[in-house]
């Protein structure tokens, strides 16, 4: 564990454990750039013009874990919560701070559906989607990739909310 409390990803382990380390840390690292701020402040949009906020985020990231393992890799259909056919920005809008704790246990609930999903799952294990095949592997780096981008956004976020910088 970092001095954040956020799990070190392993140096010396095999590949799937490695990408599961990593996004595990920018998990972590996305619930530790919302510590410690008021529902009203994770849903301030903090860098104009952008609307985008922390508690956005959160929904957002909620969307995204279950859609990548869920929908992907198993014949489950996927319950958004937030975003529609009608309302394809509905995790980054109409956000209700009164909401905020139980959006961040339904974002921790659609981590460990995703960790489920894949838990048995070999690296190169593939499936067809929409015609495109994917791999655990790239779905696990393309995660990673997302989550560090928004984990960017969070800290630019964060820093203007209350002045904490850091990784």
């Amino acid at each position: 564990m970092d001095l954040n409390g956020r799990p070190d990803p392993p140096t010396d382990a095999g590949e799937k454990e490695t990408l599961v380390g990593f996004l595990d840390f920018q998990r972590a690292t996305l619930r530790w750039k919302c510590e410690g701020l008021t529902p009203e402040q994770l849903g301030t949009a903090a860098i104009d013009p952008s609307s985008m906020t922390l508690h956005g985020l959160v929904r957002h990231l909620t969307e995204v874990e279950l859609g990548w393992s869920v929908g992907t890799f198993t014949d489950e259909p996927v319950v958004y919560a937030y975003s529609s056919r009608e309302n394809p920005e509905g995790d980054w809008i109409g956000l209700d701070p009164s909401q905020y704790d139980a959006d961040l246990h339904r974002y921790d609930e659609a981590v460990e559906r995703a960790r489920s999903v894949v838990k048995d799952l070999d690296p190169g294990y593939t499936v067809e989607d929409d015609g495109k095949r994917y791999t655990l592997r790239w779905v696990l780096a393309h995660m990673i990739e997302e989550y560090a981008r928004h984990n960017g956004h969070a800290d630019l976020l964060r820093e203007r909310l209350d002045g904490s910088t850091g990784e």
